[in-house]
């Protein structure tokens, strides 16, 4: 899983708070394959119109948007069914970070494990952060993890991340990976283990 420590990059904001997985990844394109790519199909229904269009009013269709790497949304962003692809179609878009003031448990959960980092934020700020992009759009943003800092123009805000999460997405960990970083505490508890509870080791066989 790639490292992120710090973006700066063009950011895109959508002011709808309930943002949930099916409009994130509308639920037919579940049969694609991750090597298909799911980019091109990331807010489907909210960016395109019936006849596969586009809806000029989308954020994401306006051109200053159109490579945005980071999201700033309103409150429980990814809330819904527990679709990983939902992920998946942020990540492949080119998007690293989205920013709100809440998100579902199981999408930020799913986030963690693909590279992607939620960093949450009051409402105030949130609204504060996308009128300051709606007026800009250029404007560029600057996500900082370690110091858990969002530079946008002249003002910095702070966000928060469960420290877990965030030791994750610095190190670059998967689950596999987070439990390699245990490794000699590991097998520090077998051998003690071992010495106190003999009689729990299996037996060689005769």
């Amino acid at each position: 899983m790639e490292k992120f420590t710090k973006l700066t990059g063009t950011a895109c904001p959508i002011n709808q708070g309930n943002l949930n997985t099916d409009q994130i990844l509308p639920a037919r394109y579940l049969k694609r394959t991750r090597a298909m790519g799911f980019g091109k199909v990331l807010f489907h229904d909210l960016r395109f119109d019936a006849e596969g269009g586009e809806k000029s009013e989308f954020p994401l269709n306006k051109p200053a948007w159109r490579k945005a790497g980071i999201i700033v949304s309103g409150r429980n962003f990814g809330c819904g069914s527990s679709r990983e692809a939902a992920v998946y179609a942020l990540y492949d878009f080119g998007v690293r970070c989205v920013i709100a003031p809440s998100f579902g448990d199981i999408f930020a959960a799913n986030a963690v494990q693909n590279g992607l980092l939620t960093a949450a934020v009051s409402h105030e700020d949130s609204t504060e952060i996308m009128e300051s992009l709606s007026q800009r759009p250029e404007l560029p943003i600057t996500v900082d993890l370690d110091q858990q800092t969002i530079l946008c123009g002249n003002l910095t805000y702070k966000f928060s991340i469960d420290p877990i999460r965030r030791m994750r997405l610095l190190n670059g960990w998967d689950d596999l990976a987070l439990t390699e970083s245990y490794r000699e505490r590991i097998a520090a508890f077998k051998a003690n283990d071992k010495l106190e509870r003999p009689w729990a080791m299996p037996r060689k066989q005769i």
